[in-house]
C-alpha cells in the first residue's frame, strides 16, 4: 500500500455515503502490459495486481461498500501461454492460503464462481475451503470469477431450466427473470451497481453479462497494478454523478 493510499482510510469528504454502490466489479486489465511496460516478465505484474486487488478489498471495508467481483481468469484465459497459465493457477492458490488468515481478521465472506472442476484439484481444494471457512464472514462480500464466463454461464443456467421442464417440475411459463437469476453461478447476489475496467479497454470481455444490463461503467486509463484508492475515489465520484434511471424518465 502506498503512504498516499494510507491518506485514504476514510470515505473522501467529497462523495456521498448515502450514495455509494453497493456492489462494485471489476475487469483488472493490463497486469502484463505494465510489467512489459517496465522490463519486466508478465509475471511480475500479476504479482503486482495482487497488491491492488488487495487494498481495494480493504478500501470497500474502509469505506463501507459491500460487495467486491473480480474477473480473476476468463474462460478465455486457457489460450494464453502455458507458463503463464500454470503461474496464475498457482498464485491463486498461494493468495489464498496465505491471505486467509488476514481475510477471517478483516471479516471478508470469500466466494468463487465459474467452471470450477477444470482447476486444478489442489486449488479447488483451497477455493472450497477458504468458501467454507469465511462463509460466516459479514464486512465484505469478495466474488471472485475463475474459469468463468457469461455467455458460458446463461447456457449453463438454460440447460438447468430445461432439466426442470423436461423432468416436470417447471413449467416454461413460469420461468421470469428471478427464477433465471437463481441458476446463475451469482445466485443470491445483487447485480453490480458499477464496473471498473482499468487500462483504457472498453469492453466487457464476457463478463456477467446478464448481471450487467443496467451497470454503471467506468473506464480507468491506468493500468491495474497503478488503481489505487485515489483512482478508485475518481471512478466514484463518477458513479455519483450519473443519474440512474433505469429506462424511466
Amino acid at each position: 500500500m502506498t503512504s498516499q493510499s494510507t491518506l485514504l482510510r476514510s470515505l473522501p469528504v467529497d462523495l456521498d455515503a448515502h450514495r455509494l454502490p453497493c456492489h462494485v466489479a471489476t475487469i483488472m486489465d493490463g497486469n502484463g502490459r505494465w510489467a512489459q511496460q517496465r522490463g519486466l516478465p508478465r509475471f511480475m505484474g500479476h504479482r503486482a495486481g495482487v497488491d491492488t486487488l488487495k487494498d481495494l478489498l480493504r478500501c470497500c471495508k474502509d469505506w463501507g461498500i459491500a460487495a467486491l467481483t473480480v474477473y480473476a481468469f476468463s474462460t478465455e484465459n486457457w489460450d494464453r501461454p502455458r507458463d503463464e497459465v500454470d503461474f496464475l493457477m498457482t498464485l491463486f492458490e498461494m493468495v489464498l492460503h496465505r491471505e486467509l488468515a488476514e481475510m477471517m481478521a478483516e471479516q471478508v465472506r470469500v466466494r468463487f464462481v465459474g467452471d470450477l472442476d477444470c482447476l486444478p484439484a489442489s486449488l479447488q481444494a483451497e477455493i472450497h475451503s477458504a468458501m467454507e471457512i469465511t462463509a460466516a464472514n459479514t464486512a465484505v462480500q469478495f466474488t471472485v470469477a475463475t474459469n468463468y464466463g457469461g455467455r458460458q454461464e446463461i447456457l449453463h443456467a438454460c440447460r438447468r431450466l430445461a432439466e426442470e421442464v423436461q423432468a416436470g417440475r417447471l413449467l416454461p411459463e413460469q420461468i421470469d427473470e428471478d427464477h433465471f437469476a437463481q441458476h446463475l453461478y451469482t445466485r443470491g447476489l445483487a447485480d453490480p451497481d458499477l464496473l471498473i475496467r482499468t487500462s483504457g479497454e472498453q469492453r466487457l470481455s464476457n463478463y456477467l453479462l446478464w448481471q450487467m444490463a443496467y451497470t454503471e461503467i467506468y473506464v480507468a486509463d491506468v493500468m491495474w497494478p497503478d488503481f489505487n484508492r485515489q483512482a478508485f475515489h475518481l471512478a466514484l465520484k463518477s458513479y455519483q454523478s450519473r443519474d440512474r434511471r433505469f429506462g424511466k424518465v
